[in-house]
């Protein structure tokens, strides 16, 4: 069965809770975690809906996994998410043992899985290492996102002064 529920099936589910995101005006990230074959945890960015920092995709969706298994250990968790996750996220990752995080679109600026000079996931010191693979879905992640943005400054452009 899982090797029909592939990586790239379960980003596909990340990529439809990112386009919730896309749709309501948030930046357009997706996160779902997975345990075995089956989504425990579900989320998009609401950062500005809630009015909440904190209200990323990727912790939003370990806080269901979490709630659902009534542990806050997620070592057999994998979390599917369409951008790579910035340092805060990495870290919720580690702090939570998730064993594996799966990401899109690599986010070389503010990434904390690899793509930057900033690996949390895998920092030395840490007492968890997180497996890390980037690159799934990478065109797809990315054009929401792409798309998002340019909206934003066609707006920016539009606005009567």
């Amino acid at each position: 069965m899982r090797s029909l529920l592939n990586d790239e099936y379960f980003m596909f589910r990340a990529l439809a809770e990112a386009q919730q995101a896309f749709e309501i005006g948030e930046v357009p990230v997706g996160a779902v975690a997975v345990k075995g074959t089956q989504i425990i945890g579900r989320a998009y960015n609401q950062v500005e809906t809630l009015k909440d920092a904190t209200a990323h995709a990727e912790i939003l969706a370990l806080t269901q996994a979490a709630a659902y298994l009534n542990d806050w250990r997620l070592d057999d968790v994998e979390l599917f998410v369409t951008k790579e996750p910035c340092a805060m996220c990495a870290g919720a990752c580690v702090n939570a043992r998730v064993k594996r995080v799966v990401f899109g679109m690599a986010d070389p600026r503010s990434g904390a899985c690899g793509s930057s000079d900033l690996n949390v996931a895998n920092y030395p010191g840490m007492l968890w290492q997180v497996e890390v693979k980037g690159g799934v879905l990478a065109d797809e992640c990315g054009a929401l996102i792409k798309e998002f943005f340019r909206r934003v400054r066609e707006r920016k452009l539009n606005k009567p002064s």
